[in-house]
């Protein structure tokens, strides 16, 4: 007989859904584009924005938790850049929410943000990686490490 690697505790799953509930409904970058996609072009054609934002976001905890903060231990001063990086990010949505014309004042055309620029945002998005890293510190380590815990392995 088999004994899997993982054990499931439903109190860390429980406590891990509500974490990712919270995260997820709290006012964002990725939310606020989202609300404004939504309200300019319809569900529709926002739905590859969400789709980007949410496989996006996944792909940046497995990354994050398969080393890259071994990386970012080894080479410290990619750290401030990406703060930089962050809080020129941010400085721009507020202008472009401070410039904004009214909702019934939209001028007609333009696109909504596609699949690759909603994945490719979270890697500047400053709440997306705190919640990665809040995540993998708080969940990860309670099975076998992060490795086991992403891949959900079993022996």
């Amino acid at each position: 007989m088999r004994r899997s690697a993982l054990t499931v505790h439903p109190e860390i799953l429980w406590a891990l859904a509500t974490f990712a509930f919270v995260a997820g409904v709290t006012p964002g970058p990725n939310n606020l584009m989202l609300m404004t996609s939504g309200v300019k072009y319809g569900l529709g054609p926002t739905l590859p924005h969400l789709a980007g934002v949410i496989l996006g976001f996944g792909l940046m905890i497995a990354v994050v938790g398969l080393g890259l903060d071994m990386l970012f231990q080894r080479f410290p001063q990619i750290l401030p850049i990406m703060r930089i990086a962050g809080s020129i990010y941010m400085i721009w949505l507020a202008l472009k929410i401070a410039l904004a014309k009214p909702i019934g004042e939209i001028e007609a055309g333009g696109r909504p943000i596609g699949f690759l620029a909603g994945a490719g945002v979270q890697w500047v998005n400053p709440k997306a990686w705190v919640m990665a890293l809040s995540a993998l510190a708080a969940y990860a380590g309670v099975v076998d490490g992060y490795t086991s815990s992403l891949l959900l392995h079993s022996n």
